[in-house]
């Protein structure tokens, strides 16, 4: 067998009554993410020794909580995204009381994946933003015709939004016909860019039927889309990292967290913040991560959504670092603090809160952008 020797760990909390118990889960965390089999039926040799799953590091983290550090051959994964999900929480994400904390991969596996495409610095140039904090809205609410939300899209772009994206709830219904939408906002948000003198970018949501995406994002791009958005949780990480290797399409994404909440809201089960909207969604080729900031409708706190932030800047060998673009439930009064948590390396998403200000969402971008502009964070502040 040709095993090369290197490997990959994945970072677990196990939740247990007793130290035994947290061992066993431990046990079976090597066997079931690997061979699925009993080992004592396992042929002597490499497959025991070299394929299945060793626990690497162990340690009681609290009465109930245990840190468990499992290492992987990096032969198992196949040197491809979905095989390496499977490996790091296929069958064990079906059990309780275990959850993925972290991902440390080796550049030998590193090497397989091409990333972002644009990363920061690129997402950065696109929009012709050096410094500042990057501005997104989504067009909203469904139900607009197409020609609507064309107009809401001009509006926003000519008041200096950075990024106007669909939401994720747009995608071919018979009011907001995808193709006629996608050339609608396309051509209003490169006519804004025009009369105003900006580099706004148009980001229609291509998450749909996997047979139709690629072609949706072709179209996109000969309409003139700036960039995509996609729901992996709905679509696959594997076709959002089909979209983002693509020269042909050569476009920045933007991944939408829908479908994705139950993995990270239980502090026992799933996947953490960190890993799944940072690591994963980086590895998957993702530019901007989108998620729910703190202190809005949803339930990520403070801390949660620093450690996505974390996870998007997190050295990963030169998978570049992405932007994290919290939302849902931003507003004008808060733009303060959140760049006291984020500094400039930051998206923000606002949706119903530009609305809010007032009826004029020219008025409101523009005003939006003096803010942004005003604030820039020293990094050694932070």
């Amino acid at each position: 067998m040709a095993l090369s020797g290197d490997r990959f760990r994945v970072s677990y909390t196990v939740t247990a009554k007793q130290e035994g118990e947290a061992l066993e889960k431990a046990e079976a965390l090597c066997l079931e993410q690997t061979v699925e089999f009993p080992r004592d039926l396992l042929p002597p040799g490499e497959i025991a020794g070299s394929i299945v799953g060793r626990v690497e590091t162990f340690d009681h983290l609290s009465d109930s909580r245990f840190h468990v550090a499992v290492s992987y051959a990096v032969e198992t994964t196949g040197f491809e995204l979905t095989q390496l999900l499977n490996v790091v929480f296929g069958n064990s994400s079906i059990k309780p009381g275990i959850r993925v904390e972290f991902l440390s991969l080796p550049d030998s596996l590193l090497g397989t994946f091409k990333g972002p495409r644009f990363g920061r610095a690129g997402l950065r140039a696109r929009v012709h933003a050096d410094r500042r904090a990057l501005l997104c809205t989504a067009l909203k609410p469904m139900g607009l015709s197409s020609q609507d939300l064309a107009d809401q899209a001009y509006r926003c772009a000519l008041g200096g939004m950075d990024v106007i994206k669909d939401d994720h709830g747009l995608a071919n219904q018979p009011f907001a016909p995808f193709r006629e939408r996608v050339r609608l906002c396309a051509e209003a948000v490169e006519r804004a860019n025009r009369v105003a003198g900006t580099h706004c970018i148009y980001v229609p949501n291509v998450t749909g039927p996997a047979s139709e995406v690629m072609d949706m994002a072709r179209f996109a791009k000969r309409a003139g889309a700036g960039g995509l958005v996609i729901s992996p949780g709905l679509a696959g990480f594997s076709l959002m990292q089909q979209l983002a290797d693509d020269d042909s399409l050569d476009l920045p994404i933007l991944a939408h967290p829908a479908f994705l909440g139950s993995f990270v809201t239980s502090p026992e089960n799933g996947i953490s913040h960190y890993a799944l909207f940072g690591q994963i969604n980086r590895l998957a080729g993702a530019d901007a991560t989108i998620y729910p900031n703190f202190g809005g409708r949803f339930s990520f706190s403070r801390d949660e959504c620093s450690s996505i932030a974390a996870g998007a800047a997190a050295s990963m060998g030169h998978v570049k670092p992405i932007f994290p673009a919290p939302g849902g439930g931003m507003s004008f009064a808060r733009v303060p603090e959140l760049l006291e948590v984020y500094g400039n390396e930051v998206i923000f998403l606002i949706g119903a809160g530009l609305h809010r200000h007032g009826p004029d969402l020219t008025k409101n971008s523009s005003y939006f952008r003096q803010m942004v502009e005003q604030i820039i964070v020293p990094t050694s502040v932070r």
